[in-house]
């Protein structure tokens, strides 16, 4: 029998540095989904917000499957977040040269699972 994977969210394309998205991320992960939220609520961080938003997402995928799950009982088992598309553009500089200005972007990748279930 095949082993349960969890459920998933994804945000991708997101317009924030991985850079600076990660150290947020090493804080929740493998913590209860109520530990991680209360945390992501208290950060001032863009990065917590989108995070927030993902691991909900994940929540909820969880919480609607009819599989009589509560959020007391879900973890975090996975979380990546990886890079993205980099938008390249010119910012002038004196005497007629331009340096290279990279937007980065990311990709958020969430996987919630009841706890007791990996075992």
């Amino acid at each position: 029998m095949e082993a349960k994977k969890g459920y998933k969210a994804f945000a991708k394309n997101l317009p924030m540095s991985p850079f600076k998205i990660r150290p947020i991320a090493d804080n929740i992960r493998r913590k209860p989904y109520s530990e991680a939220i209360a945390i992501l609520e208290n950060l001032p961080n863009k990065g917590a917000k989108f995070l927030k938003k993902v691991i909900q997402s994940a929540a909820a995928n969880a919480l609607n499957q009819n599989n009589m799950l509560d959020e007391d009982s879900l973890y975090i088992k996975e979380l990546m977040v990886d890079g993205g598309p980099i938008q390249k553009r010119m910012w002038p500089r004196s005497r007629g040269r331009a340096d290279r200005l990279l937007k980065r972007s990311s990709h958020i990748s969430v996987v919630v699972e009841e706890i007791g279930a990996g075992e």
